[in-house]
Order: structure tokens, then C-alpha cells, then sequence
């Protein structure tokens, strides 16, 4: 029934505290911390979608918005002797809805040293939608071929938006320069500035 939300939003309580919740990272923990990939969905199903397809380092929030503590859960994954490697890339769906939140969720995780890659679906489809149609090989292809680093999402995104109007580029410049410098490594920071 097209008229049945796909996700059930559950309240917080006393025992359920889904701001410190990972959705699937009991499953996927060991393929994250071998693969040093972590792809970040909206909801339950595109997990389970996601792993059934064959990607097992799939996880996602619990209906909200993403946090501190989802980033701490994933972050504590993908270290290695305070060192960071790997990255956590945003499959938020094309619609504007996912597009907010990758953009919400970019700076927190830049803030915590992390890597962070966007990678968008077609409008209309998500994970759960697109592993449906398509084999693990097309799955993969698609994740890697479209898996955007933050800068060159933002850019193409918000360029779109702006087009020929100098105050409105001028406003892009400003929220891709303050994502940058919430870069913590200096030369790493520099590649972006350039």
C-alpha cells in the first residue's frame, strides 16, 4: 500500500534511546572494520536490503537525525591506533529529504577526523528500492562510480542551485569553506582549499 510509511518512527523511552542506536552494526562491524567502509543509510529496510544484496557494511540511524553518538559507534570501527582510516559514505535517498540530511551529517562527521563520501540514488529510489532491481555487480558499480567526495557533492548540488547569480555562489563558497575547515588535517585541508 503506497499510503503506509515505510518506517516506523518510534518514540524515545526509558529502555530505547535511538540517538545512540546504529541499526545493523552488530551485523556489520567486522566487514567495517576489514573493508574500512561504511556506508550510512536512512532506514531498517535499506539495511536489510542492503545486507541481503550482498552489502554488509551497511547501517543506519533509527528515525533521527544523525548524531554524536551514532558518529562515536561508527567512528570506534574504523580506528585503528587513534588513527583514522576508511570512510563513511552517505546512500541517502535523491529526494530533498535525504539530500538535507547527507548535508546535516557531513559536518559532524568532518568534525570527529573522518572521511566522507555522498552517494545519492535516483530520484524516486533508495537502497532498499535499488537493490531490488539490480544484481550485487550493478549494486557495487553504482556505490563506487557515484560516491562523491563531500566537496564535489556540495559543489555540484549547491552550483546547480546558484547558477548564474553571484550571491548565491558566493553563499556556496562560504558553506564549502566552512566545511573545510572542519578538516582536522592540515595538508588534507590545503587539497581541498586548492
Amino acid at each position: 500500500d503506497k499510503n503506509t510509511a515505510k518506517y516506523l518512527n518510534s518514540p524515545e523511552s526509558e529502555i530505547y534511546h535511538k540517538s545512540k542506536v546504529v541499526y545493523g552494526i552488530f551485523q556489520a562491524k567486522r566487514e567495517i572494520s576489514k573493508t574500512e567502509k561504511c556506508y550510512l543509510v536512512e532506514g531498517y529496510t535499506d539495511v536489510m536490503a542492503a545486507h541481503l544484496a550482498g552489502i554488509s557494511t551497511a547501517v543506519a540511524t533509527c528515525g533521527t537525525a544523525f548524531g554524536d553518538e551514532h558518529i562515536r559507534i561508527i567512528r570506534r570501527l574504523l580506528m585503528d591506533a587513534d588513527a583514522f582510516r576508511g570512510e563513511v559514505i552517505f546512500t541517502f535517498d535523491g529526494d530533498a529529504a535525504g539530500i538535507r540530511a547527507s548535508l546535516r551529517g557531513i559536518d559532524l562527521i568532518l568534525e570527529q577526523g573522518m572521511n566522507v563520501k555522498v552517494c545519492t540514488f535516483p530520484e524516486g529510489e533508495d537502497p532498499d528500492s535499488f537493490a531490488k532491481k539490480n544484481s550485487l555487480d550493478e549494486l557495487k558499480s553504482y556505490l563506487k562510480a557515484n560516491a562523491k567526495d563531500f566537496i564535489a557533492y556540495k559543489a555540484s548540488l549547491l552550483m546547480e542551485e546558484a547558477q548564474n547569480d553571484p550571491v548565491a555562489k558566493a553563499n556556496l563558497i562560504r558553506d564549502m569553506v566552512s566545511s573545510i575547515s572542519k578538516v582536522s588535517d592540515n595538508i588534507q585541508r590545503e587539497i581541498y582549499v586548492r
